[in-house]
């Protein structure tokens, strides 16, 4: 009987021993990956413009959608119209650097706001838009409305608002960029 118990306490002991060698390796192996990992920045991917050399397939305009998150922040109401704020007069910038090029359906553009940056593909015959990509700048946040007739990106950061709105329902699309 004794000998059963001291079995017993030696495996509960070797047991204890392994499980808190193994949580310590674990620990110090997730710290040091972690360490690492804070120092290093990764530049966030930025589209390539699509040319028209050799591929003729044209995508089917995608339907309309609700919002989409890219990352977590309040949450808007359902669809919000692309109207502007009671407020401050909005600030117009332009697009640091429209790099337009042109695809089977229509002209590329990409707009770069203090949020991020936006590329679309605008199409005048019929008039519609497409978001090629929306790629949010470090610390910001961004969400993506899309009806029949308007696209909206908002990036987000504290209480600084960015927004490229871009309408098509009276005539070719249009974009205005702004604090909104």
């Amino acid at each position: 009987m004794a000998a059963m118990r001291r079995g017993l306490v030696n495996g509960f002991v070797h047991v204890l021993a392994w499980s808190l060698a193994t949580g310590a390796a674990v620990t110090l192996s997730w710290w040091g990956v972690h360490t690492v990992m804070t120092g290093t920045a990764y530049d966030p991917p930025r589209a390539l413009p699509i040319t028209a050399a050799g591929t003729t397939a044209q995508a089917a305009p995608p339907p309309p959608s609700a919002p989409v998150r890219a990352e977590s922040s309040p949450s808007p109401s359902n669809t919000p119209p692309p109207s502007r704020s009671p407020g401050p007069t909005p600030t117009k910038t332009a697009p640091a650097s429209p790099s337009p090029s042109t695809s089977a359906s229509g002209q590329i553009k990409s707009y770069d706001t203090d949020g991020g940056r936006v590329v679309l593909e605008l199409d005048t015959a019929p008039a519609y838009v497409t978001l090629v990509s929306a790629t949010p700048g470090t610390g910001w946040a961004m969400q993506v409305w899309k009806t029949d007739s308007w696209l909206r990106v908002e990036f987000t950061k504290g209480t600084d608002k960015v927004s490229v709105i871009c309408t098509w329902h009276d005539g070719a699309p249009r974009v205005d960029v702004g604090n909104y």
